[in-house]
């Protein structure tokens, strides 16, 4: 695919539309897949399910499908999935809603080469009688029948996007690499005008986003970061997965931030 707009990056491959964040190239594979192909794919990674999180009152998010629609809508014409949706949905945008869990789930479920586990909150069950404590282990559900080969295309390049891409400012100097993508949510229809956060309202400002993994060879850590209004990803997301990777795998604890024993002393106090 080749992007010659102004500020574009030339020949772009699966490698450059996600390390730089090419709209234009999942606008056009959008369009050859088709919505039913990209729902069923999408389906496979746990998105618009319950993930079975260990907590009530879990949301199942939207994914996007013609049978989806018909099922949503009640007038014929708006039963009816237009070619355009499936441009948005291509870039995440449209009807697509998916919860931060389930983000974080199929984030992991890359990062484990296909193999998807149910998250948990509950580390371990306590015998109130005995004091027995029983640990939740995690399980593998099951494991998509995707080729490595086409894993390790996607992985290498969320890599690409902390050490050349969106990503890179906010993970230069880790002392780990990590694997991720910055992304933002829309919060409301722009109507084809064009998006400019400072002329918006606070609260109809985009949510940023970024989903990672770390340490790429050897995850350890999946998450997924939103901050609602902040924006652009790269810029209010991923610097948050950094403060959380670097504590999780180093220790580290954010500029000023009090060590979570002295923490949990001042707030008793």
């Amino acid at each position: 695919f080749r992007d010659d707009k102004k500020g574009g990056h030339g020949i772009v491959d699966m490698y450059k539309s996600i390390v730089h964040s090419c709209d234009t190239y999942y606008y056009v594979l959008a369009n050859d897949m088709g919505i039913d192909n990209i729902s069923n794919f999408m389906r496979q990674l746990g998105l618009g399910s319950r993930t079975g999180v260990d907590i009530e009152g879990e949301s199942e998010g939207v994914l996007p499908s013609q049978e989806w629609k018909r099922k949503r809508f009640r007038k014929p014409e708006q039963q009816k999935w237009y070619a355009g949706e499936t441009i948005s949905i291509g870039i995440g945008q449209g009807y697509n809603a998916y919860t931060p869990i389930q983000l974080a789930q199929a984030t992991a479920t890359v990062a484990n080469n296909g193999v998807v586990f149910r998250p948990h909150l509950v580390r371990h069950i306590t015998d109130t009688r005995t004091g027995a404590r029983k640990p939740i282990e995690p399980e593998p559900l099951k494991r998509l029948p995707l080729k490595q080969e086409h894993i390790d295309i996607v992985k290498h390049a969320l890599v690409g996007v902390n050490k050349e891409g969106t990503g890179a400012r906010a993970f230069a100097g880790a002392e780990y690499v990590a694997a991720g993508k910055t992304g933002t949510a829309q919060v409301y229809s722009l109507k084809g005008a064009d998006y400019k956060a400072h002329a918006v309202k606070e609260e109809l400002r985009d949510h940023a986003l970024y989903i990672a993994y770390a340490p790429a060879d050897e995850p350890k850590i999946a998450l997924a970061v939103l901050v609602e209004n902040g924006g652009f990803g790269a810029q209010a997301a991923a610097p948050i997965a950094r403060q959380v990777f670097d504590y999780y795998l180093l220790g580290k604890l954010p500029k000023g931030a009090a060590p979570a024993d002295e923490a949990a002393r001042e707030a008793d106090e």
